[in-house]
């Protein structure tokens, strides 16, 4: 069983013990912090606590972590939009509305499960959950996606991501009308401590995120914008385009309420571009925009 020990410092100060814990790594969720709280996994200052329990400066906390459970992701017959495939790589249309690996509480439906069923010769350096997947998407962000079929592919694709010679190019509909045609965030990004399932910009512990726009169309009240990425960071576009005060229409989490009629942010990753892992030869494709997205623009031109 792992063990992870740690002070709590004046920044967590009267802080939620679940709270603290879960803000430590990205795979806790609260809920499972704090069952481990209830299965006395959790001390502090080597007494068992509630999941209230509000921390002082240096509380000495103790987690031990429980063993993982084996998880198997079963193959599924989902049909996939495929726009090239060989033997070291695939690239894949991703619908709005699917998450593209499984995760505990959510094993099947996922362009993994799909991905198995159609090929059984994925990357294995991910491991079980994720397969091949080099870089994600999220769930309600359509578009494409590289996967590696192999472990050379995936190391060289992944080499890649690191030195930003992977072309990005999504587009967007973003709450407010952008005076100027283009522009760059440079702005750090990491994850918000008041909420742990959010992003934000932050220096404290952020990682470099530079992302350009150009605007496509202005409306009204929301402009049609290209972004590329120079960086991939989590919620990359979301977070810059709302930290400079253009938030995507739809977003759940970083948006207003009162948005377009849309399930979701308004995002399209439509073009990818890369040097085959073998080959060394660019390929580059576009996925066109789905139509609940060309819905949106029709309705904008008719007058938002």
């Amino acid at each position: 069983m792992d063990v992870v020990q740690f002070h709590i410092d004046e920044e967590y100060d009267n802080e939620r013990i679940d709270k603290v814990i879960a803000a430590l790594n990205e795979d806790w969720s609260r809920s499972k912090v704090q069952q481990w709280i209830k299965d006395q996994l959790v001390t502090v200052n080597d007494q068992h606590v509630k999941a209230n329990y509000k921390c002082s400066a240096g509380d000495i906390v103790v987690v031990r972590l429980p063993e993982p459970e084996p998880l198997y992701v079963e193959p599924e017959n989902i049909p996939l939009d495929i726009y090239y495939e060989d033997a070291d790589v695939l690239v894949v249309n991703k619908p709005r509305g699917m998450v593209v690996h499984p995760a505990p509480g959510h094993m099947r439906g996922t362009l993994v499960n799909a991905l198995l069923a159609h090929c059984h010769d994925l990357s294995g350096i991910n491991g079980v959950l994720r397969p091949g997947i080099v870089h994600r998407i999220d769930k309600d962000t359509s578009g494409l996606l590289m996967v590696a079929k192999n472990d050379m592919a995936h190391q060289a694709l992944v080499d890649q991501l690191v030195k930003k010679t992977v072309t990005r190019k999504y587009k967007a509909i973003v709450h407010g009308v952008i005076p100027h045609d283009y522009g760059t965030i440079d702005a750090p990004i990491g994850r918000d401590k008041r909420d742990r399932k959010k992003m934000t910009v932050t220096e404290e512990n952020g990682k470099e995120a530079v992302t350009h726009f150009r605007v496509l169309e202005r409306f009204r009240q929301y402009t049609f914008i290209e972004c590329q990425l120079e960086t991939g960071r989590t919620h990359q576009i979301r977070v810059h385009m709302k930290y400079i005060g253009y938030p995507l229409a739809g977003d759940p989490q970083y948006g207003p309420r009162k948005t377009l009629p849309i399930n979701g942010q308004a995002l399209h990753a439509g073009v990818l571009g890369f040097n085959h892992p073998r080959t060394g030869e660019y390929l580059e494709f576009e996925a066109p925009l789905p139509p609940e997205f060309e819905r949106l623009l029709q309705l904008l031109r008719k007058g938002d």
